[in-house]
């Protein structure tokens, strides 16, 4: 199934929802997942695996994390090699004032912004879709 491509109706359709509960990034050295987390986001890099996941999960396992996030999801379906709606986006959010880490799933993107701005960054990226 291919995704949307053009970068007015992919800003018009965002449909930003903020998923529920507060989200960290953790880093697991050696690779491999404990019992009893469930990342959202996983990222093999040199240094590590990367993972995001809800905060519950990290303190439960005893993972030391960083950065309490809120996680948005863009509800279109972006094509992968859509290109703008990232660039639109951080720059919204950056005009904002307001860091975030973006990931593309196959379907749809995903926003981690600072856990105590999620519902502000949602009316940020409404107003970006109203505009478009």
């Amino acid at each position: 199934m291919t995704g949307e491509r053009d970068l007015r109706t992919l800003l018009r359709g965002m449909r930003p929802e903020l998923n529920p509960g507060r989200y960290v990034f953790t880093t697991l050295p050696d690779g491999g997942t404990p019992p009893g987390v469930d990342p959202v986001v996983t990222v093999a890099e040199r240094e590590g695996l990367t993972l995001v996941l809800p905060e519950s999960q990290a303190v439960r396992a005893g993972l030391a994390h960083d950065f309490v996030a809120a996680w948005i999801t863009l509800r279109v379906h972006s094509a992968l090699d859509a290109v703008g709606l990232t660039a639109a986006v951080s720059l919204a959010l950056t005009d904002a004032g307001m860091g975030c880490n973006m990931v593309a799933g196959y379907h749809h993107d995903h926003l981690f912004v600072p856990h105590g701005r999620g519902a502000e960054a949602v009316r940020v990226l409404e107003a970006l879709a109203a505009e478009s």
